[in-house]
């Protein structure tokens, strides 16, 4: 049986290399502790409302900014400390978007989220 020191000794923010060749190399992406993936949640359910009232695009989420902050979020260096800020989300989301999506999509597995994932939020 696990200890409250077992768990919180435990190293569960598994990191992954992806190669990024169109920027000259390669970056980590890792998942995000509860704490840290709020800025996430906040931003889909700040989408959300605007899609609601109107504000958004016909048909849902504005996804490219998502796309853009979660990145910011989970690109880190070797020793699991983030490169990025929330702040630097916009300059990220003007990068090639196919790199964004490569990244997010990495991001998104292992912080265990899916497209269900995101419509839950959308739902809260």
């Amino acid at each position: 049986m696990l200890t409250k020191d077992a768990i919180l000794a435990a190293d569960d923010l598994p990191r992954e290399l992806v190669q990024v060749p169109e920027w000259g190399g390669e970056v980590y992406v890792r998942a995000l502790t509860g704490r840290e993936i709020r800025p996430f949640e906040e931003a889909v359910t700040k989408e959300t409302e605007a899609a609601t009232k109107g504000a958004a695009a016909a048909g849902g989420l504005d996804m490219p900014p998502l796309k853009a902050l979660l990145v910011a979020l989970t690109v880190c260096d070797e020793a699991g400390e983030p490169l990025f800020s929330v702040g630097d989300a916009p300059a990220l989301g003007a990068k090639a978007g196919g790199v964004i999506a490569r990244l997010f999509n990495v991001a998104m597995r292992l912080n265990g989220l899916h497209d269900d994932s995101v419509k839950e939020l959308e739902g809260n």
